[in-house]
C-alpha cells in the first residue's frame, strides 16, 4: 500500500499530515496490515525531522503562488506550477499511489492536477472556516472531502456536497496532551505568578512580537511570559527585551524561544494560563485541545483569506477573544491580558467552552477513510 501527501506553505497545511500519518502507522498495527509507504510531495519539506521520524519519504515538486494581487511573478510562477505539475506526473507514474491526501495549499496544486490526470483517488482536507483557493480547485477531482468548520461546507461546488464530511482538524499526538508537572522547572518559570503563552505561528509574527515588546515591562509585573517568536525574529527580539527590562525586577520573568518543540510545546501548554496566538486552524485546535483561555490575534484579511473567519468562528463559543491587528496597540494587549487572568470566572468560563471544539479522533477518522479508500483501490 502506497500514499501520497500533498500540501504545504506552512504548518497549518504540513503539521495535519504529520498527525495522519501517525495513525495510518498506528492502525496499519493494530489491523495487522502490512505497513504503508508514505510519501510527502510538496515545494518544501518544512520539517524533515517529523517526516523522517514519521517514515514519510519527501520528493521535492516546484509550484507557484498565485498572489491575489497583480504581479510579474504570478506569469513566472504559473510556469513553475506547470513545471511541478509534469514532475508530479512522472513521479505519480512511478510510485502510483493507491490514494492522494491533501491538505491544500499552492504546494498541493501541482500533485493534485496530476493525480486526477492518473485517475488516482484523492481526499482533500480543508482546515479552514473558509476553503482555500486550491482546495476548492481540488474539490472538483476529489472522491471525498473532509471539513474542519461545518461553514466550510457552503463555499464548495453544489454538486461536490455528497462527498463532503466535518471531521475536525487532525492534532499531533504528543501535542493532544500536556504536561503541567515539571513544567515549570523545565522552563524556569516563576511560582506563584500565572504564565502567559504567546505563539506567533511556525515562522512567526513580526506585529505580535514588536507589541509584546512594547508591553513586556508592563506584561512581566503580570505574569511569565513565554514567547514563540520565530526562527528569523528571534535575535531581534532577544536583544530588544534585555534593553526594555534593563530596569525591571522582573526581567527573569521573560522567556524568549526561536522554536518550541514537541515537549516545550506540552510543558508551555501545561503551564499556560492564557494562551496567545495567530488563528491558523492548527494552532485554534490545539488550543481548544488544551482547554485554556485564548486571545486571538488573526493575519490581516488582506493578507490571509481564512483566519479572520477562523477566530470569530472559535470566539462564539466564547472560549476566546479576538483583537484586530489593525488596532492592536500595547495598552490593548495588557487591557485583555489583565482582564483575563485577574478574573478566574471569566478564565474558567473560557475554558469549560474550549471543551469539545475539538475532535481529538480526528486523524483516526481520516486514516480510515485514507486505509478504506487505499484498500479498495488496491483490489
Amino acid at each position: 500500500m502506497t500514499i501520497a501527501f500533498t500540501g504545504g506553505g506552512t504548518g497549518g497545511h504540513f503539521y495535519p499530515i504529520i498527525a495522519i500519518a501517525e495513525a495510518l502507522r498506528d492502525m496499519a498495527r493494530e489491523e495487522r496490515l502490512v505497513e504503508p509507504k508514505l510519501y510527502f510531495l510538496s515545494s518544501s519539506a518544512l520539517d524533515e525531522k517529523a517526516l523522517f521520524e514519521n517514515g514519510i519519504t519527501y520528493i521535492h515538486i516546484p509550484a507557484g503562488k498565485m498572489r491575489r494581487y497583480a504581479s510579474f511573478r504570478n506569469l513566472s510562477d504559473l510556469l513553475l506550477t506547470a513545471t511541478g505539475f509534469f514532475s508530479a506526473l512522472i513521479t505519480l507514474f512511478r510510485l502510483y499511489p493507491d490514494v492522494v491526501v491533501s491538505k491544500g495549499g499552492y504546494a498541493s496544486v501541482p500533485t493534485v492536477l496530476a493525480a486526477h490526470f492518473l485517475r488516482i483517488p484523492i481526499i482533500i482536507h480543508e482546515s479552514d472556516a473558509k476553503p482555500g483557493r486550491a482546495n476548492l480547485l481540488a474539490a472538483k477531482f476529489a472522491t471525498k472531502i473532509a471539513v474542519a468548520f461545518d461553514s466550510a461546507a457552503a463555499y464548495f461546488p453544489e454538486k461536490t456536497r455528497g462527498k463532503i464530511a466535518r471531521t475536525g482538524i487532525p492534532i499531533r499526538k504528543a501535542l493532544m496532551r500536556t504536561e503541567s508537572e515539571g513544567a515549570r522547572q523545565y522552563l524556569g518559570l516563576e511560582g506563584g505568578v500565572p504564565t502567559v503563552l504567546i505563539l506567533g505561528g511556525s515562522q512567526g509574527a513580526v506585529k505580535i512580537n514588536e507589541v509584546v515588546i512594547s508591553a513586556l515591562p508592563e506584561l512581566v509585573t503580570l505574569a511569565n511570559v513565554i514567547h514563540q517568536t520565530g526562527p528569523a525574529n528571534f535575535k531581534n527580539v532577544e536583544s530588544l527585551s534585555r534593553v526594555v527590562l534593563a530596569q525591571s525586577p522582573h526581567a527573569a520573568r521573560y522567556h524568549p524561544f526561536n522554536y518550541l518543540d514537541q515537549v516545550s510545546m506540552q510543558r508551555a501548554a501545561g503551564a499556560a494560563d492564557l494562551v496567545i496566538s495567530r488563528a491558523g486552524s492548527g494552532s485554534i485546535s490545539e488550543i481548544g485541545l488544551w482547554k485554556k483561555p485564548a486571545i486571538l490575534i488573526p493575519i490581516p484579511e488582506s493578507v490571509s483569506h481564512d483566519q479572520r473567519t477562523n477566530a470569530y468562528a472559535y470566539a462564539r463559543t466564547g472560549a476566546a477573544v479576538v483583537l484586530e491587528e489593525e488596532n492592536l496597540t500595547p495598552h490593548l494587549f495588557i487591557a485583555e491580558i489583565s482582564r483575563i487572568l485577574k478574573d478566574p470566572e471569566t478564565a474558567k468560563h473560557m475554558s469549560v467552552a474550549a471543551e469539545g471544539f475539538t475532535d481529538p479522533d480526528a486523524a483516526r477518522i481520516l486514516a480510515h477513510e485514507v486505509l478504506a479508500l487505499a484498500l479498495a483501490h488496491e483490489s
